[in-house]
This record gives C-alpha cells, structure tokens and sequence, in this order.
C-alpha cells in the first residue's frame, strides 16, 4: 500500500498519521508539488484532480485525504474510530466536512500565506479561522475528543492544520481545551509529528 505524499501538506499529514496510528505499513511517495509533478499526465491518469495526498492499494486508488482515512477504517476494521452506527458515524462526517471546509478556508488558507506566498487577504482567513477555532474549543469543554470520549477520523482530519495554525499567524494560547486536545492526540502510541516550519508566528520558536 503506497500514499504518494508531500511533507508540508496537513492533507497528506492526516492519511500518513492515520496509518500509523492503526498500525497499517505504508510506502510514502514523495510528490514534488514544486516542480509540478502532481499535474503531469501520469500522475493524473490516476488522480483526476492532481492533489496529494493519494492512496494506492493494488488496484484501487483513493484520492481525498479524509476519503483516505474512511477507506482505512473500513479496510481494517477499525469500528472505533469510524461508528457504524447511524448517529456516531453522522456525527463524524459532521467534522470531515468542517475539516474540508471552515478548516482548509481559515486556518489552513491562512498557512497557505506565510508558507506558500498564496493571493489571499491574511485578516479575512485569519478571522475565519478563529470562528472556527472558537467553536471547537467549546465543543472540546466537556469533550476528550471532538465527538466525546473516544478518538474518531473527525479527530485526525482536524488535527494537522489546527496544530500548524501558527504558521499562519493564528494563535492557539487562546484555546485551552484545543491545547489539551491536541497533546492527547501527540500522546498517543504511533502519532507521527507534521512537519514544522519557522514562519508565522512561530518565527521565534
């Protein structure tokens, strides 16, 4: 089983931590998104979209990192962290799609800025990255994990670029019950760390 991988990206980060987490051995690929391999002809004969991450298992390929996290948890049997049952796996998707949406448009985007040089307004995604944020601590009060108690996919698609927010000049001190959220998941046997860049508020770190 290959995922074809960028260390910078909080997409790829999560399907990598992910199988780690379960124990599942991957091959990563390393993707050269500078030199724009994720748009030549092969690459996209597979991945229509040309992004990172992408899952090979024989002949299935997955793209979309949190499609990616859902197909390991079914693969491998992993119930916990993916409820079968109608509610608690509703409840998950409720956070894969914040995950895809006010997450990659806030704190990720704002990431984006500081790390890639994106054409994007720093105030305008910085605020809607604390929205978000805002919204997650108080979730996170009563909480060891975004759904309750257990540790879900939900987690892991919102761990990376909510520990990377700094990068983009989004500041978590803030955010007590996020804090203590994220040192549970980098407790946790098999975590694997995202890759750490000395730009946005971390300049100093």
């Amino acid at each position: 089983m290959k995922i074809h991988d960028f260390p910078l990206s909080g997409h790829a980060h999560r399907a990598r931590l992910f199988a780690s987490l379960i124990g599942v051995d991957v091959e990563l690929v390393f993707v050269d998104l500078v030199a724009g391999e994720h748009k030549t002809p092969e690459y996209r004969h597979k991945n229509k979209f040309g992004q990172v991450p992408m899952l090979e298992d024989g002949d299935t390929i997955v793209a979309d990192s949190n499609a990616i996290l859902v197909y390991l948890a079914k693969k491998f049997d992993k119930a916990d962290w993916l409820p079968e049952d109608p509610a608690g796996a509703a409840q998950v998707q409720r956070w894969l799609s914040i995950a895809a949406g006010q997450i990659a448009f806030g704190p990720a985007a704002a990431r984006l800025i500081t790390l890639f040089g994106a054409k994007l307004h720093a105030d305008e995604v910085i605020a809607r990255a604390h929205a978000v944020l805002k919204i997650i601590d108080q979730e996170l009060h009563d909480n060891r994990f975004i759904t309750g108690n257990n540790i879900t996919i939900a987690d892991v698609a919102l761990y990376s670029y909510i520990a990377s927010a700094p990068e983009g000049n989004v500041e978590l001190t803030p955010y007590g019950n996020i804090n203590r959220w994220l040192a549970r998941i980098e407790a946790l046997p098999g975590f694997v760390s995202f890759a750490h860049s000395n730009v946005g508020l971390r300049k100093s770190a």
